[in-house]
């Protein structure tokens, strides 16, 4: 019985080569309720799909915005990840952490996203600080009055209110990353409110990561999203659309 989601990414003995050899194997009650829940939000998602996708860089989730942009109805960007789409837009970061080699890429992903009407709204307004500490003195800016001098730990009030707006008209919400740095409260409120408005809204929500459990766990919102995945690298690989090794093996028992 194979019910590690959280392991379903790798072909190794204890999950592909288990399901391989067994008399008889099958998927349990967990790794079923992980791909039904993915499939109800990639699959067949009420529309609009609204994907929150956030982290300290574009690098690691290259493949995981290109694989959402072509399914999703509105990509939302948040931390690292968003100072690059904002940098990639022509505006200052200042010492932001961001990805200058991946501007081009980032424009890519707006552009593909264009062209199928699907959008990436940039934030209107960030929360910035002179250095990356838990005490540093805030400021909220618009995102074209960013300083040389400053860093973007947070979006601002208005951005938070817009895409609270964007979740509460979704159908579905998938929801990867913090969209600051929520562990420092100074800079949390902008991720206080995505997650506020997750709960409040009617929409299928999946969550996943383990900066977004820690995050849904701080503002104590478990029961009012729809389902919270167990893995980690599984989430992002299904996300992505990659097949899933013990996954595809179980499938292939199951046809014989």
């Amino acid at each position: 019985v194979m019910d590690a989601f959280g392991t379903a990414h790798r072909a190794q003995a204890s999950t592909h080569g288990v399901a391989r050899y067994a008399p008889i194997a099958c998927a349990g009650p967990l790794l079923a309720a992980e791909l039904d829940a993915l499939a109800k939000a990639l699959k067949q998602p009420a529309r609009p799909l609204l994907a929150i996708v956030a982290g300290s860089k574009v690098s690691t989730k290259l493949e995981l915005l290109g694989s959402l942009v072509d399914k999703v109805d509105q990509l939302i960007v948040g931390g690292g990840i968003a100072n690059t789409f904002i940098a990639a837009a022509g505006f200052g970061v200042g010492r932001s952490l961001h990805e200058p080699d991946l501007l081009d890429a980032a424009r890519a992903i707006v552009a593909k996203a264009q062209a199928r009407g699907a959008s990436i709204p940039l934030p209107l307004d960030v929360v910035t600080a002179p250095a990356f500490a838990a005490d540093a003195k805030s400021t909220i800016e618009g995102i074209e009055t960013v300083s040389a001098e400053e860093m973007i730990l947070d979006i601002g009030p208005k951005t938070a209110a817009l895409y609270a707006e964007l979740i509460a008209k979704a159908g579905t919400v998938v929801w990867n990353g913090p969209v600051g740095v929520f562990e420092f409260d100074a800079f949390g409120e902008g991720t206080k409110a995505i997650a506020q408005a997750i709960a409040r809204s009617s929409a299928f929500s999946i969550a996943g990561g383990g900066d977004t459990l820690a995050a849904i766990e701080k503002y104590g919102i478990e029961k009012d999203i729809g389902y919270i995945s167990t893995g980690g690298g599984a989430f992002l690989e299904f996300l992505e659309g990659k097949t899933l090794p013990a996954v595809a093996m179980l499938e292939q028992r199951a046809a014989g």
